[in-house]
């Protein structure tokens, strides 16, 4: 596969991701609540479009199956903890957020200037860490399941 295919795939695997993400989310977040709802919503959306975007490209997928795979995967995961990152960096409660939380957790505890550095970029760290762990797998099986799915023309 080459990396154009990659991107190409990559990009559709983007598109499909938020048609399937949006829609769902706000079916289930009043269902569910916010953080559950919308992680529920992720997950399955980053599974779906995995599978439709695998049984889309299953011919270019075929020709090296596993590298392609994760050459697709590794990819969108790069791009997904990126723009976590930056949307971490971007909002505005993210600090007042991770001070709330982890106060409640350490009622007795005072942090300094450099500590409160430390917590809030470890927060951010372990939130791109979960969307990593979280990520790679689901869309690598998501891109084997939905290349099983058809075979490969013959050419």
């Amino acid at each position: 596969m080459r990396f154009g295919d990659v991107v190409t795939a990559v990009a559709s695997l983007i598109i499909i991701f938020i048609l399937i993400l949006f829609p769902l989310s706000l079916v289930l977040t009043p269902a569910l609540g916010n953080f559950e709802g919308f992680m529920l919503s992720a997950v399955v959306s980053f599974f779906l479009s995995a599978i439709i975007v695998g049984f889309i490209f299953t011919q270019k997928i075929w020709e090296a199956r596993r590298e392609a795979i994760a050459k697709i995967a590794v990819l969108f995961t790069v791009l997904v903890s990126v723009v976590v990152i930056m949307e971490n960096a971007a909002a505005t409660d993210w600090t007042p957020m991770t001070k709330e939380d982890y106060t409640k957790a350490n009622p007795t505890a005072t942090p300094s200037a450099f500590e409160w550095y430390i917590i809030e970029r470890l927060a951010i760290v372990s939130d791109s860490f979960l969307n990593i762990v979280m990520v790679l797998p689901l869309v690598f099986i998501g891109l084997y399941i939905g290349s099983m799915l058809r075979k490969p023309t013959e050419s």
